[in-house]
C-alpha cells in the first residue's frame, strides 16, 4: 500500500511540477509580456517609482 501510495505521489507531483514550469515559462516568454519584464529589468538603473509612465 506505501510502495503504491508513494509511486503515485511521486508521479504525480512531477506531472505538477513539470505543467507549472511550462505556464510560468509560458508566461514568462509571452511577446504580450516582454514590455513589462523588459521595463522591469530597467528600473534599478532609472530615477523612476514603479508605477510611474
Amino acid at each position: 500500500m506505501y510502495e503504491m501510495l508513494s509511486s503515485f505521489a511521486q508521479t504525480g507531483g512531477l506531472i505538477y511540477f513539470v505543467i507549472l514550469f511550462a505556464g510560468v515559462l509560458a508566461y514568462a516568454l509571452w511577446p504580450r509580456n516582454q514590455k513589462r519584464f523588459d521595463d522591469a529589468a530597467a528600473l534599478p538603473l532609472s530615477d523612476r517609482e514603479p508605477g510611474d509612465e
